[in-house]
């Protein structure tokens, strides 16, 4: 009886206490999957933290680089030129030589264009920005580039220092014009005439300027000196001589002559028969004229007289060394300043024997040469009736 009850009780424990029988135990893997499931919410929602985090920052770098940046975008894709019209006044000078760099550089400078790179881009379109010439033009504040482009290419948009310079005219009375017309003060033409080294004078002329600022128009750049303007008249005379086929040595004989040749024509015609006239009587060491010029121009020069052809008795009794009435020979240096055809005239003496000449009609210019004292005589009784008719003029 023992033994049954021991089974029993054996196997009465066994049931009792089998979880699996009885369910009251609840499974240990059900219990695991309930934890973890309240820990999904609490990671996900610190993912969205970690994201929005993320999120803030990276777009805050995102507006923080496009404030920086935007100026530049800005620039990269704004326009390089003004839509114009443009208003109000400014002036630009161009200088001589001045590239299109340059110019484009002093317009932006004075804000008519919005930059350089506009006003070479409207250039390199246009063939005629080749021709734009120094001068000062009025132009617009902030215009299209190509606007003003086509007011620079127009001469006639322009405004320069113009003078100028007739043929004959003394060293005094070309300073006087210079100054008068270009607003420099006479004093500065004064000195510089007088450092004649730094003008580019010959060696042959001694220092002496008188005659060669050549006679021209002259358009000079807004800003030149005195010194610069002169050495430019002094280049053009040299420029005339060499292309006259003149050496250097003998510039300053030719000048003196060809000034004495200025002197004494009126108009074109005649200067290469007067220039061998000049020859002629240097030569001649006898008869009527002994190398005597006894022109009356140097006469005007030493007395210093104008506005009347022929000379006075008081005027050919002067001692100056350029009376040639009194002095054989050329005078010491030129008289005037000569121009081109008288240059080429003293360069090249027209062939001939004559010994004299007179310019019979001062109001046309009419000249007559002659080979003898008679044949002169007779040119001059014609002056003198010229002058009998004109009272005044002579």
């Amino acid at each position: 009886m023992t033994e049954p009850h021991l089974e029993h009780s054996i196997f009465g424990a066994d049931e009792t206490h089998d979880p699996r029988r009885q369910g009251s135990v609840p499974p240990p893997e059900p219990q695991l999957r309930r934890h973890r499931a309240r820990r999904r919410p609490a990671r996900r929602r610190r993912r969205f933290l970690v994201l929005l985090l993320a999120i803030a920052i990276v777009g805050g770098a995102v507006y923080g680089a496009y404030r920086a940046l935007w100026p530049v975008v800005q620039q990269l894709t704004a326009s390089n030129d003004y839509p114009g019209p443009g208003s109000g006044q400014v002036q630009v000078t161009v200088n001589d030589g001045d590239t299109g760099r340059a110019i484009g550089v002093s317009l932006e400078k004075a804000d008519v264009v919005k930059s350089s790179k506009a006003f070479l881009d409207a250039a390199s379109a246009d063939t005629r920005s080749a021709s734009i010439q120094p001068g000062t033009y009025t132009l617009k504040k902030q215009m299209a580039a190509k606007d003003a482009l086509a007011i620079l290419v127009n001469p006639k948009n322009r405004t320069v220092p113009k003078v100028t310079i007739p043929e004959g005219l003394w060293l005094s009375e070309i300073l006087a014009r210079l100054s008068k017309s270009t607003g420099i003060p006479i004093k500065e033409y004064q000195l510089a005439a007088k450092d004649t080294a730094s003008l580019g004078l010959p060696a042959s002329a001694k220092g002496n300027l008188e005659g060669y600022l050549f006679p021209a128009t002259y358009e000079f750049p807004a800003k030149s000196t005195a010194r610069e303007q002169l050495t430019t008249m002094v280049d053009k005379t040299v420029a005339e001589l060499s292309q006259a086929g003149v050496s250097e040595q003998d510039m300053e004989r030719t000048m003196i002559v060809a000034s004495i040749v200025e002197g004494e024509v009126n108009g074109k015609a005649d200067r290469p028969k007067v220039a061998r006239v000049i020859e002629n009587r240097l030569t001649q060491k006898s008869g009527p004229t002994r190398g005597f010029l006894q022109m009356d121009s140097t006469v005007h020069y030493a007395v210093k007289k104008r506005g009347k052809a022929g000379t006075t008795n008081a005027d050919r009794a002067s001692t100056s060394p350029y009376n040639t009435y009194r002095h054989q020979g050329l005078p010491p240096g030129p008289i005037n300043s000569p121009g081109a055809a008288s240059i080429a005239a003293a360069a090249h003496p027209a062939p001939g024997p004559w010994l004299f000449f007179v310019t019979v009609n001062p109001a046309t210019g009419e000249t007559r040469f002659a080979t003898t004292t008679a044949e002169h005589q007779a040119n001059v009784n014609l002056f003198n009736k010229w002058c009998r008719d004109h009272a005044g003029k002579c």
